[in-house]
């Protein structure tokens, strides 16, 4: 092979043409190329950054339902608790209601009685006396004596 001025033109050009290819053609496809693979990593990063945000909020999201339904269950046992408390009052309140009436009625049965032995008292007394003033009307012979009785203890039932 023999190395003459053709060849060596050849090479030269060659070469030229490889520096303008580096220093001009590659940065111009290497630019776009370039920015297109940052804005990959920037979307790579953003979605990963994204999916972090994601996980902390459904985190966040169970806590505040763990804790909505610890302040729910509060609320219930308060609730049922108070009503327990109410219930019982009422019946507390029930029952003292119920011994006073019945301590009242006790009472008003007690007076009546009283009143009542009083009135039976007051005509029994009377009804002694009608019959003694009978008796004393009368002369005193068994068969008439035993009349009176009669009639007298039918007048005390008859009332």
């Amino acid at each position: 092979m023999d190395i003459n001025a053709t060849f060596i033109g050849q090479i030269i050009v060659f070469l030229i043409m490889l520096w303008f290819i580096a220093k001009v053609v590659v940065p111009m496809i290497a630019d776009p190329i370039n920015k297109r693979y940052a804005k990959i990593a920037n979307g790579l990063a953003a979605a990963d950054a994204g999916q972090k945000q994601l996980q902390a909020a459904g985190a966040s999201a169970e806590q505040i339902v763990r804790e909505a339904r610890e302040r729910a269950k509060l609320v219930d046992e308060q609730a049922q608790r108070r009503s327990t408390e109410t219930i019982e009052a009422a019946k507390q309140a029930a029952r003292a209601e119920g011994a006073r009436l019945l301590a009242a009625a006790q009472a008003e049965v007690g007076n009546e009685s009283v009143r009542a032995s009083e009135a039976l008292r007051r005509e029994f007394g009377t009804l002694v006396v009608q019959a003694a003033a009978q008796l004393v009307e009368h002369e005193v012979d068994p068969a008439t004596h035993a009349k009176l009785l009669a009639r007298l203890t039918d007048d005390i039932a008859r009332g």
